[in-house]
């Protein structure tokens, strides 16, 4: 199973229907957002035509956290909003994520997870904490290091970098 982790989209409406158009495009069906999609219209926008399922967290600049549920259960019944973090069982692998490095580093220091994803810092980043993974898949917005997000298969326990501008 593949699952593409997305971060700090920052109202970026182009770069986060780009992604989503080539995640629809080979065929993911999951995607993980690990915060600061920031105003509600985004994942109006940008997910509802999504035929996957999609899971959020909020990060520090997700104003409207009533809205951005509102919309999720309303109009987007794929997707689900955790709050400040998500856990979640997929292709045999146990996954959390959430918005803050520390909070992320912490949830890989519990040893219960095989991979933990996290977002803030828009920098592309991966460690290992014991046996769990940590990873950052960078930013949608742009801004300070180029549009990225990540493609973890959970068969092959490969993680992948994609560059927005690279997408072909």
């Amino acid at each position: 199973m593949k699952i593409a982790i997305v971060s700090d989209s920052h109202d970026n409406i182009p770069n986060v229907k780009k992604a989503v158009e080539w995640i629809k495009g080979q065929k993911i069906e999951t995607v993980i957002h690990c915060g600061d999609i920031c105003a509600p219209s985004v994942l109006r926008e940008c997910f509802k035509d999504f035929p996957g399922k999609a899971f959020f967290v909020f990060g520090n600049v997700d104003g409207d956290h009533f809205r951005l549920t509102r919309i999720s259960f309303e109009e987007i019944p794929n997707a689900k909003i955790f709050g400040e973090s998500g856990e979640l069982e997929l292709g045999g692998k146990k996954i959390a994520f959430c918005h803050f490095p520390q909070f992320a580093k912490g949830l890989a220091s519990t040893g219960q997870y095989d991979i933990v994803f996290y977002g803030h810092t828009h920098k592309p980043w991966e460690q290992k904490i014991g046996n769990c993974k940590l990873i950052n898949p960078g930013n949608l917005c742009g801004f300070p290091y180029k549009a990225s997000f990540a493609v973890y298969d959970t068969q092959t326990d490969k993680l992948e970098l994609k560059v927005l501008e690279k997408l072909e």
